[in-house]
C-alpha cells in the first residue's frame, strides 16, 4: 500500500530532532537530477518554514563532478551557521553564466539544502531525503526544463550521479526514501 508523504508531519519530526549545525537542523534532500527534489524541497519549506539552498544556486560545470559545487556551501553557509553565526553565497545564473544577488542564510530552526551531492556522509544533517523516479522521467524532465540540445549532457552527467552516489552510499543511508514520480504534488515514501 502507497503512503502518500504528509509535508505537516514530516515538519513536525523535523522541529523535534536536535539541531544538526550549531542551532541549525539542516535537512538534505538529495537524488538524481530530474527527480522531483525541488518540488519536494519547496513544498517541505512551505511546511516548515525554511529556506532553501538550491544546488542549482551555485556553478557546475558539466565536466566536473557532481559534487564540484558543495565546498562552496560548507565554507560559506554551513560553516558559519555551525559557529552560530549567519551565513550568505551569490547565487549564479546560469543562463548568463555570472553570480548575481547576495543571498543571506540567517540562524534559524532549519534549513534545507537541495541538490545531487546534500546528503553527503560529511553533511551535519538532522535528516536526509533521498527521492527518485526511473533514468527515463528523469531525463525526459531535464530536457524539458533545459532543452533537448543538453542531451549528451544529461546522459554524460547521470552517469556521473551514479558514479558519486555508488561511493557515498547516498541512498543506502537516507533516513526518508520518496518516489517523485507518484501523483503530482504528492510524493509516496517507498520505505
Amino acid at each position: 500500500m502507497a503512503l502518500i508523504v504528509s509535508f505537516g508531519e514530516i515538519a513536525g519530526a523535523i522541529r523535534e530532532l536536535p539541531p544538526s549545525c550549531g542551532p541549525v537542523r539542516v535537512v538534505a534532500v538529495d537524488g538524481p537530477g530530474g527527480s522531483g527534489k525541488t518540488t519536494f524541497a519547496g513544498r517541505l519549506a512551505a511546511a516548515l518554514g525554511a529556506q532553501v539552498i538550491h544546488s542549482d544556486d551555485f556553478p557546475v560545470p558539466w565536466d566536473e563532478p557532481p559534487v564540484a559545487w558543495f565546498e562552496q556551501v560548507e565554507e560559506q553557509v554551513l560553516g558559519p551557521l555551525a559557529a552560530g553565526r549567519p551565513g550568505g553565497y551569490r547565487r549564479y545564473d546560469w543562463v548568463r553564466g555570472v553570480f548575481t544577488d547576495w543571498v543571506d542564510v540567517p540562524v534559524a530552526p532549519a534549513l534545507i539544502l537541495e541538490g545531487v551531492s546534500t546528503a553527503r556522509r560529511a553533511t551535519p544533517a538532522a535528516l536526509t531525503v533521498w527521492v527518485e523516479v526511473p533514468g527515463e522521467l528523469r531525463l525526459a524532465r531535464a530536457l524539458a526544463r533545459d532543452g533537448a540540445s543538453y542531451a549528451a549532457q544529461w546522459r554524460d552527467w547521470t552517469r556521473a550521479e551514479e558514479e558519486w552516489f555508488a561511493v557515498d552510499g547516498t541512498r543506502a543511508r537516507a533516513d526518508l526514501l520518496l518516489d517523485g514520480a507518484a501523483v503530482p504534488g504528492e510524493f509516496v515514501r517507498l520505505t
